[in-house]
């Protein structure tokens, strides 16, 4: 490779690892500890941007490495001194921003959504999903890589498909999903959580059985009954006493699951206090106390394809249910508000659940396949698609639990969207997708990221408009 072609960052990324191990090498042993992560991740990316300058996952391991950088660096003070520890953060800080700054520049442009406007703080928004991105890499274990993995999830997606088409569900695939049982009795206590942003937080834990099962016939079936934890349901409650009170369903993203993750990601001192909303906030499948590896929600992206196919179905089925219950309480209107991975499912809802007020679908993941395919390494999509899992087939198994195969049981005016122009986990086209199968549902588009969300104005006024063209909230 021609020296003088490869980009600053990576020779920068090299040097700033090499520098973290070296100095924590010198410094001693509870030192070099500390400066372990960053170097390795700093280094390490730079390397193999060199010997593969085109491959992404790279620049997340180095986002990554420069946000371990920033925030270890503080621990290393002692052993490194001051100066040389404000160095080598100053120095992993830029790392994170130019591994930002190199994502952004990658984003192929999306017709209909404007283009992302470049500046220091956009790229660091953008290095906050690399890292993301890249700790995922690093963690999360995939079931093709096992010997047989990749045959294995073959032979289950043909043969649903063949099911599927049998059945009629990929032509008709709102067929596929049964009534649920109504939820009469679940079990209730009193918990509460400290949030940082928040304070402390105080609400009903509700438990019940979901008693969801795939069908009969249905390959993978055996395998996911034997998720003992995931039989059992969760969500959280906060409701108000005395008259009965709308409610909003809010349903969090991939990885969370536990009370105060998604009690921070929906301000209950906003829709709870302020608004007068009663929450219902329910724990997705194989996430939070249903989880069944080390992490959170292991299995439902990147598992196997049934795997996905089952905990979506199911995530609608427990919903359904907890929505029996709130209306069996003579509940005024119920509205649903999905992040991320549960904006998929607040985009799915409305096709099978009639007579729900609203639904806002934020930075909605609408299509897996495509998402596999776009952050699966090369290796990895081609030992998949020799053992023929293909993408065309993966798509239409999936049309069963796609919100973009069915159509909403709810008006324009009461259906919201919104997404970054430069979201690095759910690509803007994907987004974009949605508001196409919605025709003229709102469409707001923010300047961030997927995790910049939070504070951005035009995205508090949609979800807000949205709630009050629905009846939830009062007022002008």
């Amino acid at each position: 490779m021609d020296g003088s072609r490869v980009p600053r960052e990576v020779w920068i990324s090299l040097l700033t690892g090499l520098c973290w191990l070296t100095l924590g090498a010198r410094a001693g042993m509870w030192t070099f500890v500390a400066c372990l992560p960053a170097g390795l991740l700093l280094s390490t990316s730079g390397v193999n941007r060199l010997i593969s300058p085109g491959d992404e996952r790279m620049v997340q391991v180095m986002a990554l490495g420069g946000a371990a950088g920033a925030l270890l660096g503080l621990l290393a003070i002692p052993g490194l001194g001051l100066a040389s520890a404000l160095i080598l953060i100053a120095l992993s800080v830029w790392c994170f921003v130019a591994a930002g700054n190199v994502s952004l520049r990658s984003l192929p442009p999306t017709a209909e959504a404007p283009a992302p406007i470049p500046s220091v703080g956009l790229a660091a928004k953008v290095a906050v999903d690399s890292a993301i991105l890249g700790g995922m890499l690093l963690s999360q274990p995939l079931p093709m890589r096992k010997q047989g993995g990749a045959e294995s999830i073959a032979a289950e997606l043909h043969a649903a498909r063949e099911l599927f088409e049998q059945r009629g569900w990929l032509e008709k695939p709102a067929d596929y999903h049964r009534t649920p049982l109504p939820l009469e009795a679940p079990q209730i206590r009193h918990s509460s959580v400290r949030h940082l942003r928040h304070g402390s937080v105080t609400f009903e834990h509700l438990a019940f059985e979901s008693e969801y099962e795939p069908m009969t016939d249905e390959p993978g079936r055996d395998r996911w009954l034997s998720y003992a934890a995931n039989r059992s349901a969760h969500a959280w409650v906060l409701r108000h006493e005395g008259e009965p009170r709308p409610w909003l369903v809010c349903v969090h993203g991939y990885h969370m699951g536990a009370a105060v993750m998604d009690l921070g990601l929906f301000d209950p001192a906003y829709y709870h206090d302020k608004l007068g909303l009663n929450l219902l906030l329910p724990t997705l499948p194989l996430h939070g106390r249903r989880k069944l590896g080390r992490l959170s929600g292991q299995g439902y992206l990147v598992g196997n394809v049934m795997d996905t196919l089952h905990a979506q179905s199911q995530a609608i089925w427990d919903i359904r249910r907890l929505i029996s219950w709130v209306r069996g309480q003579g509940a005024p209107p119920v509205g649903i508000h999905g992040v991320s991975l549960g904006g998929y499912t607040a985009a799915l809802l409305p096709c099978l659940e009639a007579d729900l007020a609203c639904t806002i679908a934020g930075i909605p993941l609408t299509d897996f396949t495509d998402l596999f395919w776009t952050h699966a390494s090369p290796a990895d999509r081609i030992r998949l698609e020799d053992a023929g899992v293909t993408r065309d087939v993966t798509a239409e198994v999936f049309r069963v639990v796609s919100p973009l195969a069915m159509e909403p049981m709810l008006p324009a005016e009461r259906r919201t969207i919104y997404g970054g122009v430069a979201d690095l986990l759910v690509r803007p086209h994907q987004v974009r997708n949605l508001r196409r199968h919605w025709g003229d549902a709102r469409m707001v588009w923010y300047q961030g990221s997927h995790t910049s969300f939070f504070r951005d104005r035009d995205v508090r006024g949609a979800v807000d408009d949205t709630l009050r063209a629905a009846g939830l909230v009062g007022g002008a």
